[in-house]
């Protein structure tokens, strides 16, 4: 089974220590009239703090941990509204103005509810997930998406005008997740997607809630929001990460994918040829990359770390692939792209790709670089199933 690269986009919320909590109150107004919205979605992104707004306009959001936040306003009629916010041990209060949106046309297709619903399975694979937890997920509204999928390069495209919900039943999570756009590419192997989400409690019993507590811990060990908080508080060893230099180069007798699936697609159905099919198979098969070259002294914090003027911010650096591995867990999946020692256990492995020069992260451990790295392997599977807040702590 093929593998997809992830690329995440979000507009994310930097770190979170350990202080006194503070309240953020405010109003939302019209920006012409000024009368106050209602009803209006309040809420900071990818966290569990989140309201709407009074008939007054007013909010409250009570009991945010100090840090950095986007604060994210969002309702009906009104173009989304968001800023950087930093929360402090001192009470927070905003007045923010909403502009009415322009009414714009969408682009109509017209599909068979078939094709909607074959487009809709793709989604949810991509953008829920494979794992395990992704079997106790339920998407509440699934038609509020829009789907287009585009045959000739293999791509689907989704977004949505209010919030998609998907009822997460593994991690006691009821997530509230704003698509702006999404994008699956069938040849290239990668996703994209953009948006913000909320994160509120489902409720249940204290067993449930204990077993939700254990599923949580599972997930976050060895994600990434668990790597990049323990690379800055100079813990990789000590929480079961290694970090390694790694090279490889395109295998050049492997044509490109789009030419891969065409010949097969060609052969197969309209012209058949069995001896073709069969070579174009085998093409297929064949390893993306060659002359593969792992270090295998890992590197040290220091060597890949680096601060950056912005208080809380920081940048990893690194000057091939970053080869993670992480000690505490086997693999259950085989990556037929992801470069594996004879001698090496089978132990949970991402590659990473920079999209730039550098990754920027936060002290919550989150991606805040625009665009985002690409990760192959283990961490290419945990998508929106696997997902934690920003605020999550193990022992939550």
């Amino acid at each position: 089974m093929r593998h997809y690269w992830i690329i995440l986009i979000f507009a994310l919320c930097p770190f979170v220590t350990l202080a006194q909590n503070a309240t953020i109150t405010g109003t939302v107004v019209n920006a012409n009239g000024k009368s106050p919205v209602t009803r209006a979605s309040v809420f900071l992104s990818n966290a569990t703090y989140g309201t709407v707004t009074a008939d007054d306009g007013s909010f409250t959001l009570a009991g945010v941990k100090p840090g950095q936040y986007e604060l994210v306003v969002t309702t009906v009629g009104y173009e989304d509204y968001s800023q950087t916010i930093q929360v402090g041990h001192e009470p927070l209060k905003l007045n923010i103005e909403l502009t009415q949106k322009v009414l714009m046309l969408r682009e109509v297709v017209i599909s068979s509810a078939a094709d909607w619903k074959k487009n809709y399975e793709l989604f949810r694979r991509d953008f829920i997930g494979t794992t395990e937890n992704s079997k106790l997920c339920k998407v509440v509204n699934p038609h509020i998406l829009n789907l287009i999928y585009h045959r000739n390069k293999q791509q689907l495209e989704a977004s949505g005008d209010e919030f998609l919900v998907v009822e997460n039943r593994a991690l006691g999570y009821r997530t509230k997740f704003l698509l702006k756009n999404f994008l699956s590419d069938g040849i290239e192997h990668t996703i994209q997607y953009a948006g913000k989400a909320l994160f509120e409690e489902l409720p249940g019993s204290a067993e449930q809630k204990k077993i939700w507590k254990i599923q949580r811990e599972k997930a976050y060990y060895g994600s990434p929001q668990h790597f990049y908080r323990s690379l800055y508080k100079d813990k990789l060893k000590e929480e079961g990460f290694e970090a390694h230099d790694f090279t490889r180069y395109l295998n050049h007798e492997r044509p490109e994918e789009a030419l891969i699936q065409q010949k097969i697609k060609r052969f197969r159905d309209i012209t058949p040829n069995r001896d073709s099919l069969i070579n174009w198979y085998k093409m297929a098969n064949l390893t993306k990359w060659n002359r593969e070259n792992l270090v295998r002294l890992p590197y040290q914090s220091f060597e890949i770390l680096r601060k950056t003027p912005q208080a809380g911010i920081y940048a990893v650096v690194f000057p091939h692939y970053l080869y993670v591995v992480y000690t505490k867990k086997e693999e259950t999946t085989e990556f037929k792209d992801v470069y594996r020692p004879l001698d090496m256990g089978n132990f949970e492995t991402s590659i990473v790709s920079l999209s730039n020069s550098y990754i920027l992260f936060d002290m919550n451990g989150i991606v805040i670089s625009n665009p985002s790295p690409l990760y192959e392997g283990t961490w290419s599977k945990a998508k929106l199933a696997d997902l934690l807040p920003v605020d999550y702590e193990p022992g939550d």
